[in-house]
């Protein structure tokens, strides 16, 4: 077996929790502890991505050794694995949290990968910590399987984002009460091993500023340059706006992405935004089937919707207001901070002019096509049409089409279709005359727009068949709609059954519609 190498740079450079162990505690003055992985009866793995392992130099020997589904089940260690368990705070719903931590994620240490590229390996699932606050650690299989497979099928879409190696059935049952009811129950557990250059979060850095420790949150952000961003130059304030300010835009680039796929995350509180801008913490998340900007698919977030579609960019802007509140004392104003605010509203307006026209298949997005686009969004929700089958139609329109016959199949009530129509056929109408103006060949338009409109994505009910099976014993039919998952741009014959509408039995259906943050 060829091991992957590990530096463990973030427990090695930076100041630790001088005990060890998962006692629950506050940890002050430093940003991680020890904690062993609990082990678990009988580890199995269900599923695993050949892209991630191939990075960290693992081959298909490799992954059928029994001793692989020991170590990320946290059964037992590689050489050079160092595990620990992160310090940090974060806001949760608008609302300051104090210390949160890793409450049952452990980082088995960073392996440098033969892609030459940083890989810090982590439990989902491994066992209690210092900061799990009287929780078990565990995790479910349901959410295990809905995070393993988003981790991948986001990368697969050009979405920043966290990936996943393994889901590993650890044989044991966890105690869950999923709807919040009062009426827990015995699910199957799992362990998901995530892999990213770095989980360090914009709670991270709030937690030491928030402590008055100005000395830790310094060292935590020259760390963070020196290993996360070394391509940048300066020193100083200089040097941290520059860094802040690259923050920005990669998290506006991130959300900007979200919105092109109708991905909503569920929970933007700051312990769950990565400092490299991207996608982290897989819970209740969703995709858009019939369009809502007002959509969450958080029954947490059921009455208020602060983490709704459509607030997502403002959301992800007064997140980093919070990091910019807590990296304050590092800077002698405010101006370098708010220039990097700045920053992100000039990147995701950048990012969604370009999805604009992408999207619609236009060399570039004039003013009023912006309005052309946000048009079409309102019939979309006033229509109840499906947001992926709609964009994805549309690659099916010329600069001749005035009926509504490419959006036949995209309508989830036929009453609701017969109340846009007539709007909805002018729309088409101004569209292809749009068309008319462009000079790009009708091949161009359509690569352009196959290209931004994925054919395929992880809908909540295609998830949701995939846990019933392999709730039932039956785990194929992950791997099965990881395989779909991983060429979402292309159409597949033989596969269209992954590319239909939510169907009627999955509108209201728990882990079809709306799920908690219970898992």
């Amino acid at each position: 077996m060829s091991l992957p190498r590990f530096d463990n740079r973030f427990v090695t450079e930076l100041p630790g929790d001088p005990e060890s162990g998962p006692r629950r505690r506050e940890v002050a003055g430093a940003l991680w502890s020890g904690v062993a992985p609990t082990p678990v009866p009988a580890p199995q793995l269900l599923a695993h991505s050949a892209e991630v392992a191939a990075a960290l130099g693992l081959d298909a020997a490799d992954i059928a050794d029994p001793a692989f589904a020991q170590v990320f089940a946290g059964n037992t260690l590689y050489p050079g694995m160092r595990p620990f368990a992160a310090n940090y705070g974060g806001h949760q719903f608008g609302h300051w949290a104090g210390q949160l931590g890793d409450g049952r994620a452990i980082s088995l240490g960073e392996a440098l990968g033969v892609d030459g590229r940083r890989h810090e390996l982590q439990l989902k699932g491994a066992g209690p910590t210092p900061y799990s606050r009287g929780a078990d650690g565990r995790a479910v299989l349901r959410s295990s399987i809905r995070e393993f497979l988003c981790s991948e099928a986001m990368h697969h879409l050009g979405v920043p984002t966290t990936r996943a190696l393994s889901l590993v059935g650890t044989g044991e049952v966890v105690v869950r009460d999923m709807f919040y009811d009062g009426d827990p129950r015995p699910e199957p557990g799992a362990i998901v091993c995530r892999v990213a250059p770095s989980f360090l979060r914009f709670g991270s850095f709030e937690l030491p500023a928030a402590r008055g420790d100005v000395a830790l949150l310094r060292q935590l952000a020259d760390f963070t340059v020196r290993r996360d961003f070394p391509q940048l130059e300066g020193q100083g304030e200089t040097l941290y706006a520059e860094w802040f300010g690259q923050v920005c835009e990669r998290t506006a680039q991130m959300v900007a992405h979200w919105m092109r796929v109708g991905f909503v995350h569920g929970v933007m509180n700051t312990d769950n935004m990565s400092i490299l801008g991207l996608t982290i913490d897989y819970g209740p998340y969703g995709w858009i089937d019939d369009y809502d900007p007002d959509w969450t698919p958080n029954t947490t977030d059921a009455q208020g919707r602060r983490y709704r579609f459509g607030t997502q960019p403002q959301v992800a802007y007064w997140n980093l207001g919070r990091l910019a509140q807590a990296l304050a004392p590092l800077f002698a104003g405010a101006a370098p901070l708010q220039a990097g605010l700045e920053r992100f509203r000039e990147a995701y307006v950048a990012a969604d002019r370009r999805n604009t026209a992408d999207k619609l298949g236009l060399a570039e997005c004039r003013d009023d096509d912006l309005d052309l686009l946000a048009e079409l969004r309102g019939l979309m929700q006033l229509g109840e049409m499906d947001m992926t089958l709609t964009f994805r139609s549309l690659i099916e329109c010329t600069p001749e089409t005035d009926t509504l016959e490419p959006l036949s199949a995209v309508f989830y009530s036929l009453d609701r279709r017969e109340e846009v129509r007539a709007r909805l056929e002018q729309w088409m109408r101004r569209y292809a005359t749009r068309l008319r103006e462009e000079t790009d060949s009708p091949e161009q338009r359509r690569e352009r727009m196959r290209r931004a409109n994925p054919r395929y994505v992880l809908r909540n009910y295609l998830a949701q068949q995939v846990i019933d099976q392999a709730e039932q014993g039956d785990a194929s039919g992950i791997a099965e709609l990881l395989d779909v998952m991983r060429r979402p741009y292309d159409e597949q014959p033989g596969r269209e059954a992954f590319a239909q509408k939510r169907p009627d039995w999955a509108r209201h259906r728990a882990g079809c519609s709306m799920l908690s943050c219970s898992s």
